[in-house]
């Protein structure tokens, strides 16, 4: 025999209250007495009411589903932001799109659209495309991480000091007496990679470092990239006593060839945190940019938006610390 389905009608009924006043607690709205909502609640389980969300979707005309568009989930810094987001919006009731972009400006248009179409509730999304003009038309709250986008001055952001980052690390590197720093970075073609060799360079100058262009290697995103990117630094007639990783996919590299070519006296600081760094010998000096942080900040935005919040004028901008550990503490062997 088929069983009927348990509909609202039915949870207000044992309940003792009106259909609205029901969904309005389902809903998540506070404005209910509190016994009025223990009383739905416990119907509810009761009866094991499930909402139909192709329904709520319909009168509201958007869907219940937060869209996350990212470069690649395989990544570990945005695979970190992206589980923080994920799990924060799933307590709050919304289910979570993730989408990788591989970083292809085409592909993310095509994605979002595509997200947008779905009549998503909110759309996160770490730009990589060169207009995002668009988006100004969105019908829900548009939110950018890591990176600002391009050609849409009213998008709001949440992102890290990527060029104090590199000059933080620099100057910490300055200090212990190093002069020649390799860099070791991405490719060119996105923001924060950009900004963080600019920090760099910045740095240089402001240090006295040596200016040499041939301790930059850029357009390294894996740490295979890295490792070639180390070993090469390392030939140098006057190789760099010191090295800059601009991000977790390069320092995993970086790391492996120091450690393999017992060069583990060359002194390294990362931008951003990776698993076990604190457990190498020595421990890896790191930029702590922090994933974690940039995903629960990003939620706490988007629900703002949500909850009909006006988005603010500023990005909102985490700040970094550096967390000594050894790596980045090692001096120049003259010394």
């Amino acid at each position: 025999m088929k069983q009927t389905a348990v509909r609202l009608k039915d949870v207000a009924a044992l309940a003792a209250t009106s259909t609205k006043t029901a969904s309005r607690v389902i809903n998540g709205d506070p404005r209910v007495a509190e016994d009025t909502r223990v009383r739905i609640l416990a119907a509810v389980r009761e009866l094991g009411y499930r909402p139909d969300p192709t329904a709520r979707s319909l009168r509201k005309g958007t869907d219940d589903t937060l869209g996350i568009v990212v470069d690649s989930i395989a990544d570990p810094f945005f695979a970190s932001m992206t589980g923080t987001i994920e799990r924060l919006a799933i307590a709050r009731g919304l289910r979570v799109m993730i989408a990788s972009t591989g970083r292809d400006p085409r592909l993310e248009t095509t994605v979002v659209d595509d997200l947008l179409a779905r009549r998503v509730a909110g759309l996160v999304i770490a730009p990589t495309a060169t207009d995002h003009s668009h988006l100004a038309q969105a019908a829900c709250p548009v939110l950018f991480v890591d990176r600002r986008p391009d050609g849409f001055a009213a998008g709001e952001t949440v992102l890290v000091d990527d060029n104090g980052g590199a000059r933080q690390a620099l100057a910490h590197l300055a200090a212990q007496g190093h002069r020649r720093v390799g860099y070791v970075g991405g490719k060119m073609d996105v923001a924060t990679t950009r900004n963080r060799l600019q920090g760099y360079r910045d740095q240089v100058a402001a240090s006295a470092l040596d200016a040499d262009e041939a301790l930059v290697r850029t357009g390294c995103n894996t740490a295979d990239d890295g490792r070639s990117a180390t070993v090469e630094l390392l030939a140098l007639p006057e190789p760099p006593t010191a090295i800059f990783s601009s991000n977790t996919r390069t320092s995993l590299g970086v790391v492996a060839a120091l450690h393999a070519c017992d060069r583990t006296d060359v002194a390294l600081v990362c931008f951003g945190d990776f698993a076990l760094a604190d457990v190498l010998d020595p421990g890896v000096t790191v930029v702590d940019h922090d994933p974690e942080a940039i995903g629960e900040l990003a939620a706490s935005t988007m629900f703002e938006r949500l909850a009909g919040k006006p988005a603010v004028d500023s990005d909102r901008t985490l700040p970094l610390r550096l967390i000594m550990r050894g790596s980045g503490e090692r001096r120049p062997p003259h010394d």
